[in-house]
């Protein structure tokens, strides 16, 4: 398989990194904390280790794995000779026009430039490239070792050619590739958010606690996890994040994130990653305590 740089190392980069070398690719994986990828490999190699004891892989798999996978804090040390760089860096347009800058300037001129954002247009990033055509859209579903889906987000200089080898590299993963058009929220989020937004607003409005929305959401809908806890699970400032960029491409008010939300954010109650949102997960992994003021 082709040599994949990963740019960032965090929830989604090291698992962007863990699917990739479990498949056989060698990795470089590049954050400019030496922690943080201690941190990256680490979360690799217990999932690894959760894959193992399921019997989905074995021992020597796991070993291979981590050994397709080097670690480098040098952006331009970590993409010397790479066919794929896919950015999982955070969620921030001027962060990721920076990156791609750098790697337009450092990479090889065949090199494909991917991103995992899940929200911020393909072709304003590429625009600060000389390589536009080679710029595109891997959104990464989480968790990356599970959930079988990239969206692939073509850009409005997006290449045949570029769509083509990212959808069948993609297929290699033993993902399911689906292509999309350069929209805010491409499809993915378009969808969820707005449907996590209106659970804040019904709970901000006072129809029902935090529970009851996500219980009726699991057992009528028949979704695995309600969207108060899914918004936990992917951060609400992620979700703040990408209602903005949704409203403001838009500009239309149904996009307009929920002032409870912007308040949460605000007070850094950002769920899981900060220990309470709408649930607490002070003691555990699973929320078990709702957050006092929605009782």
């Amino acid at each position: 398989m082709s040599k994949i740089a990963v740019i960032g190392s965090g929830t989604m980069g090291n698992g962007i990194a863990h699917v990739f070398a479990q498949n056989g690719s060698k990795v470089n994986l590049v954050d400019i904390s030496s922690d943080a990828l201690k941190k990256g490999l680490a979360t690799i190699s217990k999932n690894l280790d959760r894959m193992v004891a399921k019997e989905k892989i074995d021992a020597e798999t796991k070993r291979a794995t981590l050994d397709n996978i080097s670690t480098h804090t040098s952006l331009t040390d970590g993409i010397q000779g790479i066919d794929v760089v896919i950015e999982a860096a955070t969620e921030n347009l001027e962060v990721k026009l920076d990156i791609f800058r750098n790697l337009d300037e450092n990479c090889g001129p065949n090199t494909i430039l991917a991103t995992n954002t899940s929200s911020i247009s393909i072709t304003q990033i590429a625009a600060v490239t000389g390589r536009p055509d080679k710029v595109i859209g891997m959104h990464f579903m989480n968790p990356v070792p599970i959930m079988p889906l990239i969206e692939i987000i073509r850009g409005y200089s997006t290449s045949d050619a570029t769509t083509d080898s990212i959808m069948k590299l993609s297929e290699k993963l033993g993902k399911t590739p689906v292509e999309v058009n350069d929209y805010p929220g491409f499809v993915a989020n378009r969808i969820l958010m707005p449907m996590i937004n209106e659970a804040i607003e019904t709970l901000f409005n006072g129809v029902a606690g935090v529970r009851e929305i996500d219980t009726v959401m699991k057992l009528g809908m028949a979704h695995p996890m309600g969207p108060l806890e899914l918004a936990d699970f992917i951060g609400l400032d992620v979700c703040l994040s990408i209602l903005n960029v949704m409203y403001d491409g838009f500009k239309n008010p149904k996009y307009a994130p929920s002032p409870l939300l912007i308040n949460m954010v605000t007070a850094g109650k950002l769920g899981v990653k900060s220990g309470e949102g709408f649930y607490s997960y002070s003691e555990s992994r699973k929320a078990e305590k709702v957050s006092s003021q929605f009782k």
